[in-house]
């Protein structure tokens, strides 16, 4: 079957190129629902799209493209960037979802992240599911400062006989479940971690470490600031994705321990920059 080019030309390349995307010939021109599910086709094998490259591909206007982005960001099916758009974050389900779903990638990730913390350490704990795990998995012996806006981390810290817990007050932001506002950047701020463990919503090599609230921005930022080494909890379905918000480069991060969900080639441009991979089976 060969495809229209919407060009008024038959191209046998064309029909390979789309050989398994839904294109359906409607006059001059594919239906908007069709156009759309093939930029997403496209976003999710290739990770990326590019508006110049879409409008001469399909043979629509720039414009066309251009709204056809919009609507799909406003119903949360990619992040728009400059130029195109990027595969949008993950982290888009509330927190009792979340709660209720962890998955044997996190808990392995988190196994590794509480063996990074040694004795005498000072650490800075964020948000995210995968901390509080990392927080029941500490061991029993281990002497150390935890400080966290992330109340469920300090609820499973409350336990242990010998760390030392200070949650960090502010606004709750119930998406979440941590503190944010200015007392609570403040208070991070006067904070000279050896370690911190960054819950990260999405880790991109153009875009780099991204949130979808702003408020929260501003809080790991402060975190990221610091600290001695940052190790960002990340896993795969999490990585080459980007969010409204950008927290900072890439390069701010010393680790990234992940899942073994994405493969070596994906994980290069991270390592390009001097990142360790930790990746857990």
């Amino acid at each position: 079957m060969l495809y229209y080019d919407y060009n008024s030309k038959f191209k046998k390349k064309h029909a390979k190129t789309c050989k398994n995307e839904m294109i359906i010939e409607t006059g001059n021109r594919m239906l908007s629902a069709e156009r759309r599910n093939y930029i997403l086709d496209i976003l999710k094998r290739e990770g990326r799209v590019v508006i110049p490259a879409l409008s001469e591909e399909l043979g629509v206007s720039i414009d066309t493209i251009r709204r056809d982005l919009r609507d799909l960001a406003a119903e949360g099916y990619l992040q728009r960037v400059h130029g195109g758009a990027l595969p949008t974050s993950p982290a888009t389900t509330s927190y009792l979802d979340r709660q209720q779903h962890v998955t044997p990638e996190k808990i392995s990730i988190a196994k590794i992240a509480a063996g990074l913390v040694q004795n005498g350490m000072v650490v800075t704990m964020g948000g995210g599911i995968t901390n509080v795990e990392t927080a029941e998995r500490f061991p029993p012996d281990l002497k150390a400062t935890v400080i966290t806006h992330n109340p469920p981390v300090a609820v499973a810290l409350a336990k242990h006989p010998t760390i030392e817990v200070v949650l960090v007050g502010g606004k709750l932001y119930k998406y979440s479940m941590v503190t944010v506002g200015a007392d609570t950047v403040e208070a991070f701020r006067q904070v000279r971690a050896d370690l911190c463990l960054l819950g990260v919503c999405s880790l991109h090599p153009e875009v780099g470490i991204s949130n979808i609230h702003y408020e929260e921005v501003q809080v790991q930022r402060a975190m990221i600031a610091g600290a001695g080494e940052v190790v960002a909890l990340a896993s795969s379905e999490k990585l080459g994705k980007a969010a409204p918000f950008v927290i900072g480069p890439l390069s701010e991060l010393n680790q990234i321990i992940t899942d073994c969900g994405i493969s070596a080639e994906a994980l290069e441009p991270y390592r390009a920059i001097g990142i360790e991979i930790l990746q857990v089976e």
